[in-house]
């Protein structure tokens, strides 16, 4: 049975057969997760959810990111899996056609802090959760997302339960029922993309997997075989294209997710199916040193299934112009580059941009195949008064192939967590992440990222 070989790996995996190189890419995760969530805690949604937990006077387990006070790890994974995806800065993984760390690192912290886990057992719980989302996402195939659904949450709530299952110390046969109870509980519509709904998909997903082990660690039953037989839960949710169980368990840390295809980082806060156009149209104004005022017309070409996430055209708000390619190239050509800055609704509102959106037209690149967001290649043509300039961009920012540098993560993190922290702390925060392979207690992460000075909720009714 799939199912049970797959828990198997989960549980039985040591960690003596991870390299300190693996943790590292996992470490990397880990920051870029934490720094981002960091930078998302003001954001409306982010708001809303504390709220909504401080109504309902949780007793503190678990640490938020980027406030004081805590609340229960349940909770906590919530709220800074929202905080972590509010942004859309956080990373992303071809094969889970998503956003794997935003629901793991939240998950492996909040669990990590209630059991005393070290640094290297959260890291070790990434990898084996990362693992977990690049197979199913493979095995759910493309259609899962084509069809409408978001695999950050779907997919990825089976990761995080894997993620959750290894730090608490559940057995195979109980990781196995975690799977089957749930099944019952995947969401998230890519529908909802451009809206507060997208990041509350992660933090749903994020308190599911830790009530979902939990209650399994108690005594609830489910289905012990969830991803085998008849009305599988990967028959019922996907399309034609499902992935050979057998093999791809067989390609088990042959190698390791983290990788190959890898975690690909993000330079932009906003869709990753925006990213190709963006890089490219960069390299296409260092060539050629065209400014917003010489463009006539950029065409963008698209392989069926690439900007299936970029449903906005004419976007109103900054959280619908984060899934439009036609304003984040027409605010790199205004502004000069992409930035948290970018996305607000004034900057959407402005006459500028709405001008120049009008000049940015999508194209179908005919194809048989389907594609997801970061697979295949974008085709960018510019029209300009100086002459047409074209590229074809196939390698995607961030990835392994076209990588942020040790230096441009680092840029990142203290970019992002300095908006809440201050800079003195935001570098402090950075040290710990650092060294996190020999941190005895994610404890004393969690208390790191506390905020040295108090934070007053607004909540708008």
């Amino acid at each position: 049975m799939f199912t049970t070989a797959l828990a198997n790996r989960v549980i039985q995996t040591q960690d003596t057969d991870l390299s300190p190189e693996l943790l590292f890419l996992a470490q990397d995760a880990v920051m870029d997760c934490l720094g981002v969530g960091i930078a998302g805690v003001d954001e409306p949604v982010t708001k809303i959810a504390r709220a909504w937990v401080s109504s309902q006077a949780a007793t503190g387990q678990a640490s938020l990111f980027g406030y004081k006070g805590e609340t229960t790890v349940a909770d906590a994974a919530f709220i800074n899996a929202i905080s972590a995806h509010a942004l859309d800065f956080d990373d992303s993984h071809p094969n889970l056609r998503g956003h794997p760390s935003v629901t793991l690192v939240p998950t492996a912290l909040a669990v990590g802090q209630s059991c005393r886990s070290s640094g290297r057992d959260v890291l070790v719980a990434h990898v084996i959760g990362l693992e977990v989302a690049g197979k199913l996402g493979r095995a759910f195939g493309e259609d899962h997302f084509l069809i409408g659904w978001h695999s950050t949450a779907t997919i990825g709530l089976f990761a995080s339960i894997a993620v959750a299952a290894r730090l608490m110390g559940l057995s195979g046969p109980e990781l196995q029922r975690a799977w089957g109870l749930g099944a019952s509980q995947m969401s998230g519509l890519v529908r909802n993309f451009g809206t507060m709904t997208k990041p509350f998909h992660a933090g749903h997903t994020a308190r599911n997997a830790i009530q979902t082990t939990w209650l399994v660690q108690h005594g609830l039953s489910a289905d012990e075989n969830i991803f085998d037989g008849h009305n599988n839960v990967i028959d019922t949710y996907s399309g034609s294209d499902v992935g050979d169980l057998e093999e791809l368990l067989s390609h088990w840390a042959r190698p390791w997710e983290i990788e190959s295809p890898g975690i690909y980082f993000k330079g932009w806060p906003c869709c990753y199916s925006n990213h190709r156009a963006i890089g490219g149209l960069n390299r296409l104004i260092d060539q050629h040193g065209f400014t917003c005022k010489d463009v006539e017309e950029i065409r963008v070409g698209f392989l069926p299934g690439t900007d299936t996430a970029l449903i906005s055209t004419n976007p109103k708000t900054a959280l619908e112009s984060k899934f439009s390619i036609e304003y984040v190239l027409s605010a790199l050509l205004l502004d000069g580059q992409l930035g948290l800055a970018t996305f607000t609704d004034a900057m959407v509102s402005r006459p500028a941009i709405r001008d120049l959106m009008k000049k940015v037209k999508r194209e179908k690149i005919p194809d048989t195949k389907i594609y997801s967001g970061i697979s295949g290649y974008t085709d960018l043509t510019v029209k300009t008064t100086r002459g047409i300039f074209q590229l074809r961009i196939e390698d995607v920012p961030g990835s392994i192939q076209w990588p942020l540098s040790a230096v441009d993560k680092e840029n990142k993190f203290i970019d992002c967590a300095q908006r809440i922290l201050g800079e003195d702390q935001a570098n402090t925060v950075f040290q710990v992440i650092s060294k996190l392979q020999h941190v005895t207690d994610i404890g004393q992460l969690m208390q790191a990222i506390v905020p040295e000075r108090e934070r007053v909720e607004v909540i708008n009714a």
